[in-house]
């Protein structure tokens, strides 16, 4: 295993805290907003049944844009979600190779 400093795994994951937080509140915010886009659009809408209000707001590009929205916040966050779990995983097995050392030390003495 190549020399690895534990301290790179808690710079990363102290690196991507701020913006992991700030993207994961983005993505809440948008799911919350998303009914309430699709109940402005239906009410906007001259549509007099339900099923037609929200087949209209559904296909209006203004819904269209808020589901990319929420979309390419899940994919943020999904991937800084990533980078802090390979972060974690380094460390881990960081700690196993030095337990692994450490028992190699007792046994060879």
């Amino acid at each position: 295993m190549k020399e690895y400093d534990p301290q790179n795994s808690f710079d990363v994951i102290e690196s991507l805290e701020e913006e992991y937080s700030r993207i994961k509140g983005e993505l809440a915010g948008l799911e919350l907003m998303k009914d309430s886009v699709k109940s402005i659009l239906m009410k906007k809408s001259n549509e007099q049944s339900l099923g037609a209000q929200e087949r209209e707001a559904k296909a209006s590009q203004e819904y269209q844009d808020h589901c990319q929205k929420i979309a390419d916040a899940t994919t943020k966050e999904s991937l800084l979600k990533l980078k802090m779990t390979v972060a974690q995983m380094k460390f881990e097995a960081w700690r196993t190779q030095q337990a692994t050392n450490r028992n190699i030390e007792r046994l060879t003495r």
